[in-house]
């Protein structure tokens, strides 16, 4: 069965613009409300995908950070190229890490940090979640049981060696959150089960920025984007960029 796969978004909304970045496993699924609502409000959002994320899980496991990290740099050249001067950032999980290292490493208009970790998780755990993701993808792929199953198992004995570089990752962001200056905003839900929320008070503790704001989402899980509280959320962050000294 042909299935449709979710693609990268770009709303046209106007002179200001949003880089959206979605979490490790996901695609631009996670932001594409977010996006609609900011574009309703004038703002211009564009939502890549990383390397090996949106498709079948086989080539996720052969991709890694510094691929993924690239793609996040392309998408921020891509609005600087298409005339937007400032461009705040808003990311998921693994998006709100990357979202943090744009803070200290590119002009950055502002930061929506949301559910991002910043304790490591093992290597086991986190391939469990890849499992996890292809077995869904899979059934979405319309495959019986039995070809599930066969896949799956050649899929366990092919592990990402790139696991190890992502926990580097978090624990580089971890180390270098204390050089953001740009105003931010963390978003964390109560009942995040796939990271520990205690990374938004890392967060929040750390960041220099004499504009910074950390809010718990009581009802919201880890996928905030598309949890009970979403529309709240949208308005929320909405709030913040526009609270921004935007120049125009």
């Amino acid at each position: 069965m042909k299935i449709k796969l979710q693609q990268p978004f770009t709303f046209e909304g106007g002179k200001r613009a949003v880089l959206l970045l979605h979490g490790f496993t996901g695609n631009s699924a996670d932001v594409r409300m977010l996006g609609r609502h900011l574009e309703k409000h004038g703002y211009t959002c564009h939502a890549p995908h990383y390397k090996g994320h949106g498709v079948p899980p086989e080539e996720l496991v052969k991709t890694g950070p510094a691929d993924w990290w690239k793609d996040v740099m392309m998408a921020y050249d891509f609005l600087k190229s298409k005339g937007h001067e400032e461009i705040a950032v808003a990311g998921l999980s693994l998006g709100g890490v990357f979202s943090l290292k744009l803070g200290y490493t590119v002009p950055i208009k502002g930061i929506v940090s949301m559910c991002a970790p910043m304790y490591i998780k093992s290597e086991e755990m986190m391939f469990k979640g890849v499992l996890e993701y292809a077995r869904e993808f899979k059934k979405y792929e319309g495959k019986t049981d039995e070809q599930i199953e066969r896949e799956m198992d050649l899929l366990a004995d092919k592990p990402m060696n790139t696991l190890k570089a992502l926990q580097e990752l978090i624990t580089e962001v971890r180390e270098n959150v204390d050089l953001i200056y740009a105003p931010t905003y963390v978003v964390q839900g109560r009942h995040d089960d796939v990271i520990n929320p205690k990374s938004a008070d890392i967060i929040y503790d750390s960041i220099e920025s004499p504009v910074k704001k950390l809010k718990w989402y009581e009802e919201s899980g880890h996928v905030i984007t598309l949890d009970k509280e979403k529309e709240q959320l949208h308005e929320d962050v909405l709030e913040f960029l526009e609270s921004l000294d935007w120049s125009e």
